[in-house]
């Protein structure tokens, strides 16, 4: 191979914006986030990409398939300010994202992934009918839902502790994943996974 066919040097400027383009936000690693939900792991996906443009929209259960960060962005435009505005949405959840790094010294990644362990209910109530009759059955939660009910509840305690309140959705929203990742059961996400487990304990 002659000299003008070898490939030039990667110079330091395009590795570094590399570098940068393989973090979430342009400033968080996601390579090296922890699980300890085996069920859930495979239904929780760490990547830099926040925005895929809705490629999965076309498939079932392709949604696990993209980021976490991604799906808690969806899950907060669910709401009557938020609807339509992903980009607004994400400013929110960077910002919050701001907030856990400071108060917690830790990558706010793995604090929304553990948030997401702890939040997601293992048992739930179903009802069956008997001869007319509706008895609530206690029943075992698929993995996958667990994500989406967990995600669920932290979007509604975010809307909850920023409407009508001077405290901002991002705030609310940090407050939300620090408190589900330490398991405080005065978190909105937590009394509520608490509540739905205790609910079916009574059915079982």
């Amino acid at each position: 191979m002659s000299e003008s066919d070898a490939p030039e040097p990667e110079s330091p400027a395009s590795s570094d914006e590399a570098k940068q383009n393989a973090l979430l936000f342009g400033e968080w690693d996601v390579s090296e986030i922890e699980y300890s939900a085996p069920g859930m792991s495979r239904y929780i996906k760490a990547t830099p990409i926040a925005h895929t443009m809705g490629r999965h929209a076309s498939k079932q259960f392709k949604k696990s398939e993209i980021s976490i960060v991604e799906r808690l962005v969806n899950r907060l435009m669910q709401t009557e300010d938020n609807t339509g505005h992903k980009q607004k949405t994400m400013k929110i959840v960077r910002d919050a994202f701001d907030i856990v790094a400071e108060e917690t010294d830790e990558n706010p990644v793995q604090i929304l992934v553990t948030a997401v362990e702890n939040a997601g209910p293992r048992e739930e109530t179903v009802r069956l009918k008997y001869g007319g009759i509706s008895v609530p059955q206690a029943v075992d939660v698929a993995p996958q839902r667990r994500v989406d009910q967990a995600l669920k509840f932290i979007a509604q305690g975010t809307l909850s502790g920023s409407y009508k309140s001077k405290t901002s959705a991002a705030e609310a929203l940090a407050q939300q994943l620090i408190g589900a990742a330490d398991y405080d059961v005065q978190a909105y996400a937590i009394s509520q996974k608490e509540e739905k487990e205790r609910v079916a304990e009574a059915a079982r």
